[in-house]
């Protein structure tokens, strides 16, 4: 049996499609056979370098986006809006060798539906991509923690808005995050479901990027820009 429950997207007659893209070639032969071990997912695609992988991106038709944070020819969160453009209904799940701060923060501020750890998230790919095919995003602990901190940060006046604040559950729910509680245990813990879990996740990745357009709107104003 799955260790994971069945999902509303993602299935043996439709699995999710992917495109990988990462110049180490090794790591992706590794992502390759783990994709490629379930039926619920389908790889469609993969290229190793930025340039590649934007002309390539136009001619597959993919679910979820799964690209390196540090391309030799350049930076993979410049597929995010490449990716929204072309893809608007497809995800994007940006992986990266280390777990920088500014880095999570700015690949979730522009779009990104997950944050991942390469050699963290081995035997973990499937379980990400099918999460946000439905809705929900790929967070770890110390995400959670970074994400916790940003909301809290002072903003310009005027204050945050309802539609950039955190609700009390979602609130709740990045804290069983932080403590490094899975989807499933927070789930069974409040009495809803790892898909209700996610999806609280996805709003609170939402909410961090219009409190981040925001504060870039507000900057401007108070420097006489806008």
């Amino acid at each position: 049996m799955s260790q994971w429950p069945d999902f509303m997207v993602g299935q043996k007659s439709k699995p999710v499609r992917v495109f990988l893209v990462d110049d180490d070639v090794h790591l992706r032969h590794v992502v390759e056979r783990e994709l490629m071990a379930d039926p619920r997912v389908q790889l469609v695609g993969q290229t190793g370098g930025l340039r590649e992988a934007k002309r390539a991106m136009r001619q597959e038709v993919f679910d979820v986006l799964l690209a390196d944070l540090n391309l030799e020819d350049g930076c993979g969160l410049e597929l995010i809006s490449l990716q929204r453009s072309i893809r608007p209904a497809a995800e994007t799940i940006i992986i990266s060798v280390m777990e920088g701060d500014a880095q999570l923060l700015r690949a979730i501020e522009q779009g990104a539906a997950g944050y991942l750890v390469k050699h963290c998230w081995f035997g973990s790919y499937v379980q990400a991509v099918l999460q946000v095919a439905n809705g929900g995003a790929s967070i770890t602990p110390h995400v959670a923690r970074r994400l916790l901190q940003r909301m809290r940060s002072n903003t310009p006046e005027p204050k945050c808005t309802d539609s950039e604040q955190l609700s009390g559950r979602e609130r709740e729910i990045l804290r069983h995050v932080a403590s490094g509680y899975t989807s499933q245990e927070i789930g069974a813990q409040l009495l809803i479901t790892s898909m209700t879990v996610n999806t609280h996740v996805r709003n609170i990745y939402r909410k961090l990027q219009v409190k981040s357009r925001a504060q870039a709107v507000r900057a401007a104003l108070l420097h006489g820009l806008l």
